[in-house]
Formats: structure tokens, C-alpha cells, sequence
């Protein structure tokens, strides 16, 4: 035929949205690393022709640490502004600074000179709503006017919040660790990571944390750093044109979210490698330690806890703890199991009710009605008033001469003649006695409101409650320890390393371990675990202690199931997430699973030399798939290789557009040579280059096991079933999470996004 031998093969010219991906569809990773090999190749290639390339090939190379350097920039800024903003509106609801209403509680007190040591949260520059509007400080009606404007500031804050997330940003609500691990396995969320829903998820996080809601800060600062991420890599073309390529920058800022989320950078690194990332190479651990670490710097920079340190529960145990003490560190990992199981177990089983119902369709009303609740109950217990990370803070602390807590209510013996921060162990006072009562009903109410506050359309974090129960547990039981060793020294479990007047038993240790082993039994984080905590705290010597409550608060949870939080609510919202956590033992081969299976219509191919324009777009148009294979005729049935849907449809469309001569009745072929055509036929169109020459096959015998580690190590999107190079059927990811379900006795078709 005439003319053939300077046929345009579309994709020499790259066109418009070619290998990009639909919303809702998963990427393929193999492709996408190819295609950065490819890219890299030719970068490398040109930069030996002239001085300009070989700048444009250093400029391609550093891009990356440049992303990371902004990435940590904007995270720590934002953590900063919203920690600041947190700490004025949380003491909002209960005053105001006279000198500058910008001031929080704690910052009004420093500029007043008339505050002493003693009384260092009492200064006549900071009043409470009754002083100011009644200008009353006791009594009942201060009081209930102090508790009727702290129940009205909360339902504000909340209001605005719901209201403003579901009016701007829907993706800005929960927590977004789910949908971040489902993103960095593959799949496409347009709009998650979007500017609309950074902007909105750091607004609504102050108003929300500020609202004295069971919720925390840190999980949803891991969705606020990889939005970050996704800003700055869609500014740089290696990353914006590259799926494979942004989910590294994504991991990349996961690390440096936990990073500012806890002053924890190591442990940041951790947690994206650990408990967020599908896929890790070395390069990506370099950059998210680098992400991670100028995160951090720009927090410290800020300072916006005003103690010059990094870490939010910074503590100083002058005790080191005993062999003994491993088996109530070990308790407190049972309960951290068992609090994981049952939070994890009530919390699903109310959110489905949330989807299935009639309650889902109030979300606002939904907020409103559980932060009144929050707010009336919280009020009168001065350990639920307070903002949680106070809380905490104050559980963790060891009782210097200087404490003025209610929990450090202890009888002093006045001959006591030992240095300050050697402090003996004492009898509890009625200070004491009393903290426990209201501590144990903070617990309660703590683990019942969680349970129904997370999952709200709010942003929501799962860190901090889950920490306050474990806190509040375990100082009961340091506190428990601390007497029995005072009461009973001379037991022989006591006498090896309790002496009469020292002090051997630290309860913010028991709080710090509870802590641990609450945040694992939800989470089911071990290593990142141990290093956040030590991190956070600053008590390295204490690695054993968290290390044995981690390990079994994960063994606990684990023998009830093995899905932590953040896997549960994938499962519950159906995204295709293939865990690799999870493990396929059955015995069930490829060809039990292909399609099409018996009694199906046969599976839709292309020819790659025979199907005019018009047979592909009718193809197109009456099925919904997302690629066809293509084969050399239909009754040879031998494969060739794997055309995906959306570049087809964009290949012709521009032929269409660019090649005079392509009509509906033109032959597409996917050889190097045109077909013999007869000589009045149509201008053909050649489609090679659309064409992926080497999908991945697997034959009709291998076992599932095999395919599921292919489909989780591969990153596949698909799979050819072949058996001796003749096209048998197909293997989609969804197939596998469909057949990973009914093995496991569960409803198939809940595998899909809803």
C-alpha cells in the first residue's frame, strides 16, 4: 500500500493525559517505573550533549530533595500555627486575657509580674467568663455561668467545623490514615490531597481539637503533610506526570506529618515505613528522614509549646525501674490488647450502623448532639475539662516538691531531710484518693465517647484518646504499686529493691507504658511505637518497659483479629487495599479465579491487525473495562500484549483529530508493519506504541498464594492467565480482595469503593 511506511505511530508524540488514570482506578506500578527509567535514560543521555542538558539533569536530580525541603517547611509551619491556635481556643471556652485576647492561659500569665511560683496559674491579667461578666469567681452562679459558656464555645467550634468541611471539603473529615494507606498502595482519590481540603482540614483540626471533643490532632496531621506532598510534587513535572513517582514524595511527607505531629522525626520515618507505605525503597527512606528532619527544625523554630524542647510530654524520672515491675508493665499490655479489640470491634460496628441508617444523613446534627454530651459530662471532672494533651501530660508526670497536681497529694514526713529530687515514697493523701475516683470515671467516660466520636465527618485522630486511656489506666496502677511498696517493703518482692525512705516506684512510668500499650492495641504499631513514645517523652532508659507492653498489647489484640483501626475502616469502606500483613494459606489455583469463569461470555480482546476504528469504539462503548488484551486472531487466541481502555480511547481521538484519512471503517493495527489492505481501503492507524508488550502472565495452575504475593510485591493493576501462550482469561485486583473475602467467609461484594 502506498504511503505506508510513514504511518504516525501515536505516543512518538506524547499527546494530552496520556498514562494518566481514571478516579477510582488503580495504578500500575511496573508501568510507572518503567516509565521513570525510560525518562532517566534519556535525561542521562542528553546531558552529555551540551552544558544547558547537563544542568537541566542536576536540576531533575536535586528536585526531589527540593520537594522534601518545602514539604518539611509548610508542615512544620502549619503544625506550629494550628499547636498556637489550639491552645488560645481551648482556653477560650473558659477566659480571656485582659492584656491581649491573643494570649492563651499560660501565655497570659508569664507577662504578669504579680504571678508567683506557687500560684502560677493564677494571675489578675487572665479571668474566667463569670469574672468578667458578673464579676464573680465562687459560688453557684459563676459556676454554671463559667459551665454554660464552656458548653456554647464547644457546640460553636463544632458547628463551624462539620459545617465547613461539609460544605468545602467532604474529604477533610476522619482521621485520612485509611485513605492515605489506600493511596500509597495505588489507587487513585482525586480531590483527597487537594488545596481545598488542606486548607479546610487545618481550620477545622483547631476548631475541632479546640471543641474538647475525645479526639486528637496527630493522625489527621499525617493527611495535612501529604497534601503538602501533593502540592509541591504537582509543581514538578517528575512527580505531577509520574503516579509511581508521587506516591514516594507521599510517603516522604507521611514521616514528616508524624514528625510535627509528635516532635518525633525518627519515629516518623518509622511509621510511614511500618504502618503507612506500600512501597519503601532506600531512596525514599533518605528523603522521608530528611522530610522528617527539617519538619521538625521548623517546629522547634516556631516553639509553640514555650519550653524550647521538641517533644510534647518531655519527662524526667530520677528512678530507674526494677525486673519486677515487667509484670504490671505487662498487664497494662494485656489491657492496651483488650481496650484495642473492644474500641476497634464497637467503634465498626457503629459506624456501619452510621451508613446503613437513617443517621448518616445528619452528620451536623450527629456533631452537635455527641460535643453537647462531650461538653456537660467533661466539665465537672477537672481530668476531662482539661485538653487532652494536658491531660497526658500531667498522668506522665513524676511528683517533684514543686507539683501543685492534685495526683502529688501526698503525706510529707516533715523530718525528711533528702535533696529535692530525691523524693521517698510517701503515703497517698485524700488529694490522691480523690484523683483516683475522678481518673476512673475519666476513663470510662473516655473509652465510651471515643468509641462514637471517631468516624464523625470531623477531622478525627485516634493518637491522643487512645493515649489518655492508656495514661489514665496506668497511673492507677503506678499509684496501686507505689503503696503497696510503701505499705509493704518487707514483702519479698519488695524487699530486693524497695529500702524504707527511697523512692523505687515512678507512676508517670506506668502512665507513659499504659499509654504505649493502648496507642499498639489500636494501632498494632510495635517498632514506631516504642520509638515515638521515647521520643516524645524523652525517656530513652525505658525502651524495655514500652518495648514488653507493645509487644503484648499486639499479641492480645492479635488473638481477637488481626486488623488494626486504620485497616478496619479500608475494609469497612471498601477500598482496594491488598494488606501485606495479611496472609492467603488456601489452596486454590489461578484458573479458580480468572475470568471469564463458566457459563460467562468470553473474554473481550482485540486483534492486532483485524478490528477496524469503529469495532474498538463499539467495544468501548458497551463494556466498562479498564484494558483489553490483545491477541493475533480470535481462533488462535495467542497473546500479544495488553492495551489499556483510557489511552485507546485518547489515541484515537486524536488520530482522529491530527491523521487526514482516519475514518470509522480504518483497520487498527498493533505490529511494526501495516496489514496488506486492498488498495481503495482507508488510511489504517497504527497503534504500537499504545501497546504493553510485556503484561504480566502467570498460567492457569499457579497456586493463589503465588498470584496474591505477585499482585501485593508487584504493585499489579492486572494479570493475563496464559497456558502455552494462548490467552485463557484475566485476574484483576478486585478479583483477588473478592476471592480474599470468600475465603475468609465474608461478603464478596464488599470489595468496592463506596
Amino acid at each position: 500500500m502506498s504511503g505506508s511506511g510513514n504511518l504516525m505511530d501515536f505516543l512518538d508524540e506524547p499527546f494530552p493525559d496520556v498514562g494518566t488514570y481514571e478516579d477510582f482506578h488503580t495504578i500500575d506500578w511496573l508501568r510507572e517505573k518503567s516509565r521513570d527509567t525510560d525518562r532517566h535514560r534519556k535525561i542521562t543521555s542528553r546531558s552529555k550533549e551540551s552544558v544547558w542538558e547537563f544542568i537541566k539533569g542536576l536540576l531533575d536530580a536535586w528536585s526531589g530533595w527540593v520537594v522534601m525541603l518545602l514539604i518539611g517547611l509548610l508542615a512544620g509551619t502549619l503544625a506550629g500555627v494550628i499547636d498556637l491556635a489550639v491552645d488560645w481556643m481551648t482556653d477560650l471556652k473558659e477566659g480571656i486575657c485582659l492584656s491581649a485576647f491573643w494570649y492563651s492561659h499560660e501565655q497570659c500569665c508569664w507577662t504578669s509580674s504579680e504571678t508567683t511560683f506557687e500560684d502560677r496559674d493564677k494571675c489578675p491579667l487572665w479571668q474566667k467568663w463569670s469574672e468578667l461578666l458578673v464579676n464573680r469567681s465562687e459560688g453557684a452562679s459563676a459556676y454554671i455561668l463559667n459551665y454554660l459558656l464552656y458548653v456554647l464555645w464547644a457546640l460553636l467550634f463544632a458547628f463551624l467545623a462539620v459545617s465547613l468541611v461539609r460544605v468545602f471539603a467532604p474529604y477533610a473529615c476522619g482521621s485520612g490514615i485509611p485513605e492515605i494507606k489506600t493511596i500509597l498502595s495505588g489507587f487513585i482519590i482525586r480531590g483527597y490531597l487537594g488545596k481545598w481540603t488542606l486548607l479546610i482540614k487545618t481550620v477545622t483540626l483547631v476548631l475541632v481539637v479546640s471543641s474538647g471533643l475525645s479526639l486528637g490532632k496527630e493522625g489527621p496531621l499525617v493527611h495535612v503533610a501529604c497534601c503538602c506532598g501533593n502540592f509541591f510534587s504537582s509543581l514538578f513535572s517528575k512527580y505531577s506526570k509520574n503516579e509511581g513517582k508521587r506516591r514516594e514524595v507521599l510517603s516522604a511527607a507521611a514521616a514528616a506529618g508524624v514528625s510535627v505531629a509528635f516532635g518525633a522525626p525518627i519515629g516518623g520515618v518509622l511509621f510511614s515505613l511500618e504502618e503507612v507505605s506500600y512501597y519503601f525503597p532506600l531512596k525514599t527512606l533518605w528523603r522521608s528522614f530528611f522530610a522528617a528532619l527539617v519538619a521538625a527544625f521548623t517546629l522547634r523554630s516556631i516553639n509553640p509549646f514555650g519550653n524550647s524542647r521538641l517533644v510534647l510530654f518531655y519527662v524526667e524520672y530520677h528512678t530507674p525501674w526494677y525486673m519486677a515491675e515487667l509484670f504490671p508493665f505487662i498487664l497494662l499490655g494485656v489491657f492496651g490488647g483488650l481496650w484495642g479489640t473492644l474500641f476497634i470491634r464497637c467503634n465498626i460496628a457503629w459506624c456501619r450502623r452510621r451508613k446503613t441508617t437513617r443517621l448518616g444523613k445528619y452528620p451536623v446534627l450527629e456533631v452537635i448532639v455527641v460535643t453537647a454530651i462531650t461538653a456537660i459530662v467533661a466539665y465537672p471532672n477537672p481530668y476531662t475539662r482539661q485538653s487532652t494533651s494536658e491531660l497526658i501530660s500531667e498522668l506522665f508526670n513524676d511528683c517533684g516538691a514543686l507539683e501543685s497536681s492534685q495526683l502529688c497529694d501526698y503525706i510529707n514526713d516533715p523530718n525528711m531531710t533528702r535533696p529535692v529530687d530525691d523524693i521517698p515514697d510517701r503515703p497517698a493523701g485524700r488529694g490522691v484518693y480523690t484523683a483516683i475516683w475522678q481518673l476512673a470515671l475519666a476513663l470510662v467516660f473516655k473509652i465510651v465517647i471515643t468509641i462514637f466520636t471517631f468516624g464523625m465527618k470531623i477531622p478525627s485522630g485516634l493518637f491522643i484518646p487512645s493515649m489518655a486511656v492508656g495514661a489514665m489506666a496506668g497511673r492507677m496502677v503506678g499509684i496501686g504499686v507505689e503503696q503497696l511498696a510503701y505499705h509493704h517493703h518487707d514483702w519479698i518482692i519488695f524487699r530486693n529493691w524497695c529500702r524504707p525512705g527511697a523512692d523505687c516506684v515512678t507512676p508517670g512510668l506506668y502512665a507513659m507504658v499504659g499509654a504505649a500499650a493502648c496507642l499498639g492495641g489500636v494501632t498494632r504499631m510495635t517498632v514506631s511505637l516504642v520509638v515515638i513514645m521515647f521520643e516524645l517523652t524523652g525517656g530513652l532508659e525505658y525502651i524495655v518497659p514500652l518495648m514488653a507492653a507493645a509487644v503484648t498489647s499486639k499479641w492480645v489484640a492479635d488473638a481477637f483479629g488481626k486488623e488494626g483501626i486504620y485497616e478496619a475502616h479500608i475494609h469497612l469502606n471498601g477500598y482496594p487495599f491488598l494488606d501485606v500483613k495479611d496472609e492467603f494459606t488456601h489452596r486454590t489455583l489461578a484458573t479458580d479465579v480468572m475470568r471469564p469463569r463458566r457459563g460467562e461470555p468470553p473474554l473481550s480482546v482485540l486483534t492486532q491487525d483485524s478490528m477496524t476504528v469503529e469495532d474498538v469504539e463499539t467495544l468501548i462503548k458497551e463494556t466498562d473495562y479498564n484494558g483489553f488484551p490483545v491477541v493475533v486472531s480470535r481462533d488462535s487466541e495467542r497473546l500479544i500484549g495488553f492495551a489499556q481502555r483510557r489511552e485507546l480511547i485518547l489515541a484515537i481521538k486524536n488520530a482522529r483529530q491530527r491523521q487526514e484519512g482516519i475514518v470509522s471503517n480504518s483497520i487498527m493495527y498493533f505490529t511494526e508493519d501495516p496489514p496488506e489492505l486492498p488498495a481503495n481501503s482507508p488510511q489504517p492507524l497504527k497503534l504500537r506504541r499504545v501497546l504493553n508488550l510485556s503484561p504480566f502472565t502467570v498460567t492457569d495452575h499457579t497456586p493463589m498464594e503465588t498470584v496474591v504475593d505477585i499482585f501485593r510485591k508487584l504493585g499489579l493493576r492486572q494479570c493475563l492467565v496464559t497456558r502455552s501462550g494462548r490467552l485463557l482469561g484475566i485476574i484483576t485486583k478486585k478479583d483477588v480482595l473478592r476471592h480474599m473475602a470468600q475465603m475468609a467467609n465474608q461478603d464478596p461484594e464488599s470489595i468496592m469503593f463506596n
